[in-house]
């Protein structure tokens, strides 16, 4: 009998629920490491298994199917997954290739069957025979034929989502590739000290790194973001860099007269409302960049974002009552509701400031989805680009004259994008790179555009607008 490989068998069980029953991979691996009480090495190991494996997904299934027999969708799925985690194994880590074979084939053997373990043998024995550069060639089409068919095989990415991001970079193919390297990197742990709940300076002597952009921000080198006091008491959170700043900005912009009402129109699952809650709370200072700001990308003389002095209050409505409950555990003063966005209960133009975080595909954060890219549809862009239409004609309705409105997308796709905001009447669009000051090279304006190459976060889209 095979010994039982706990990590490997973690990771495989990983693979088998994400295509069994569409699980959540970052949801539910950390669970699972839990309740089989798997730690360190081995926690470490099953995770960059699975979440290898989901990114590399559809570079090693054309290998796969050069080296087998049939198609990748005519082979069993649990045998599938199985030569899947030993491909990643041989092609894109240190794993021996011997041990790599030899755990894979054990593991069909003990959770599938002495048959499957013979082919999958044979094939993991055909793959071990190339390194990853010398295979690509191979199952890649040339660029010169085929540029998005060789960047989707390469970087391993449905081509939908290839040809979504180099119209959304110019049709720049270089930056294209680099983009879709970066979503194959593991990303970085980011850390959010709520204002006048926790101090960034707490986060650092707790263990945190310094953090490049966000004011707010520290990055967690290693280990449990919980083992922080501040992040285990609900005063600090994990929240990408790119996801902090766009709440930031809406908070600098500077709006005459009262400045009391917020709204977070999609407030789920609390990132944002969090941070929002604090900032309308407590205040947050001002924050004026180094040096002339009409030498930065997007600042223009006499431009500094302003901080705020606090005492205001936010209004956070999600349309779902279980994202709504997520809400109230992040936020402290917040009023939550379970509302429809599209069609309020509150009156029109009686916020002084409305971030619409707005239902997307998501493309933006695929680095901490790794199965994501495999789930998404290109059929429900146009039903989501409705959506957020609809949605961002309903902020700007709810905030009054001279109030501002954010309106976020965790993905760069046009459609989700330039294309909404370019469709909305009554707003002045302001230039979003002006209340970034931390940070360059988000694009030409007036919007702000992050990227994961560019700047190691997650491709965050911000407009800002002001109600005429």
């Amino acid at each position: 009998m095979p010994h039982r490989d706990e990590a490997r068998n973690a990771a495989y069980d990983l693979m088998r629920a994400v295509d069994e029953r569409d699980a959540y991979a970052n949801l539910l691996m950390p669970r699972m490491l839990r309740d089989r009480g798997i730690g360190g090495r081995d926690a470490a190991l099953a995770t960059e298994l699975a979440y290898g494996t989901l990114r590399g997904l559809g570079t090693y299934d054309e290998i796969i199917a050069v080296c087998s027999d049939r198609e990748p969708y005519d082979i069993d799925p649990p045998v599938l997954d199985a030569i899947r985690l030993g491909a990643h194994q041989l092609l894109r880590t240190r794993v021996p290739a011997h041990a790599a074979v030899s755990a894979t084939v054990d593991l069909v053997r003990l959770r599938v069957g002495v048959g499957p373990s013979r082919f999958a043998n044979a094939v993991l024995r055909k793959i071990a025979g190339r390194e990853i550069d010398e295979w690509l060639p191979i199952v890649a089409p040339e660029a010169a034929d085929d540029l998005v068919g060789h960047l989707a095989v390469t970087h391993s990415h449905p081509r939908w989502i290839v040809e979504a991001f180099l119209a959304a970079l110019g049709g720049d193919a270089d930056q294209t590739a680099e983009l879709l390297a970066a979503d194959n990197d593991r990303p970085k742990v980011v850390l959010v000290a709520r204002p006048g709940r926790a101090t960034v300076d707490e986060l650092l002597a707790a263990g945190g790194a310094p953090a490049r952009y966000s004011p707010q921000a520290a990055y967690l080198p290693e280990g449990d973001p919980g083992s922080f006091a501040a992040v285990a008491e609900g005063r600090a959170a994990v929240q990408d860099e790119a996801s902090q700043l766009v709440a930031l900005a809406l908070t600098r912009v500077p709006v005459d007269g009262a400045d009391t009402r917020w709204l977070d129109l999609c407030a789920g699952p609390g990132g944002k409302a969090g941070l929002l809650d604090a900032v309308a709370t407590h205040g947050m200072p001002g924050f004026a960049p180094d040096g002339d700001p009409g030498e930065r990308p997007g600042g223009r003389p006499g431009e500094h974002p302003g901080g705020h002095p606090g005492g205001a209050h936010l209004l956070a409505a999600d349309l779902q009552y279980h994202r709504a409950r997520l809400v109230r555990q992040t936020t402290r003063e917040a009023a939550v509701v379970t509302a429809d966005g599209t069609a309020p209960a509150w009156r029109s133009g009686v916020f002084d400031r409305v971030m619409v975080d707005a239902p997307c595909t998501g493309l933006g954060a695929l680095r901490r989805r790794p199965e994501a890219r495999w789930r998404r549809d290109p059929r429900s862009v146009p039903e989501l680009a409705a959506l957020q239409r609809r949605l961002l004609a309903t902020a700007v309705d709810a905030v009054r004259p001279g109030g501002v409105v954010a309106y976020v997308t965790c993905s760069p796709h046009l459609a989700e994008t330039r294309d909404v905001v370019a469709g909305q009447d009554g707003v002045e669009v302001l230039d979003a790179r002006a209340y970034l000051p931390e940070v360059g090279d988000l694009g030409e304006g007036p919007y702000a555009q992050f990227w994961p190459h560019v700047h190691g976060t997650d491709a965050m889209f911000l407009a800002l607008l002001r109600r005429l």
